[in-house]
């Protein structure tokens, strides 16, 4: 009785919302860099060869946990740096990501994402931007740290489409798994459902900010080096599950 409850919990929704106008920089890293961060269980996921990561900001809009909504935490923004692993388990290839750090405005948000998936959430001041019209989109997202205010900006012009198979914007959207560090051993998986996105190429990106303090020194000189990509999602409604302890090998 008890396994099937867990097993019941385990595909529970945790978490119902939209995550819409995601303005995306992606830039090429050493792997050696992303080793520490990598969760037990998974090992680092290349497109073409090359390992990225990405610098994420977007609007969480109507959102709910469990269910149910509260005040003053339904719509906010978010910027994450993430980058990209897989899990194999049985015949199936799980494809997420990892997050190095999330910022958020509300320090709430920050405790139960810490408090439920272990993952690196941290509230500071948050600005946004967003003009969506019949001429394209025009973004930016704001955070201010302990030294200086930090931006990114981007801009797409038209209408968006589907990314083709194969293509990089299809591989950074399409991840639909997260995966954290346990609090003792092994990692925290959880499943993430959204349908796939429309996406247009970025006419203008540009990133100002210094992010040593919450990325460290080598992170932060990758991402004053030109991105090797930058596009935008238009994004969809997403629904997050509650998350499950996994073992510690690449395959159960």
């Amino acid at each position: 009785m008890c396994r099937i409850l867990n097993l019941m919990d385990r595909h529970r929704v945790f978490l119902t919302a939209e995550w819409r106008a995601l303005a995306m920089l992606n830039y090429e890293v050493d792997p050696s860099l992303l080793l520490p961060y990598v969760p037990a269980g998974t090992e680092l996921d290349c497109w073409d060869g090359k390992t990225l990561v990405s610098l994420v900001g977007f609007r969480f809009l109507n959102t709910k946990v469990f269910g149910m909504r509260f005040p003053f935490h339904c719509n906010f923004n978010e910027v994450n740096l993430r980058f990209y692993v897989r899990r194999i388990e049985a015949s199936e290839v799980k494809r997420g990501v990892v997050f190095i750090r999330e910022i958020v405005p509300r320090w709430a948000i920050a405790a139960a994402a810490r408090a439920f998936y272990n993952e690196r959430y941290l509230a500071l001041p948050m600005s946004h931007r967003v003009l969506l019209n019949s001429a394209g989109i025009a973004v930016e997202y704001g955070w201010k740290s302990r030294t200086r205010g930090n931006r990114i900006k981007l801009s797409g012009k038209g209408e968006p489409a589907l990314p083709q198979d194969g293509s990089q914007e299809q591989y950074i959207t399409e991840h639909y798994w997260g995966y954290a560090r346990g609090r003792n051993s092994g990692s925290i998986e959880y499943k993430v459902e959204h349908p796939q996105w429309r996406v247009w190429q970025a006419s203008e990106a540009v990133f100002e900010g210094d992010t040593e303090e919450l990325y460290g020194k080598e992170l932060a000189a990758v991402l004053t080096q030109k991105p090797f990509s930058a596009f935008l999602a238009e994004g969809s409604k997403i629904e997050v599950y509650r998350g499950r302890a996994v073992r510690n090998t690449l395959s159960d």
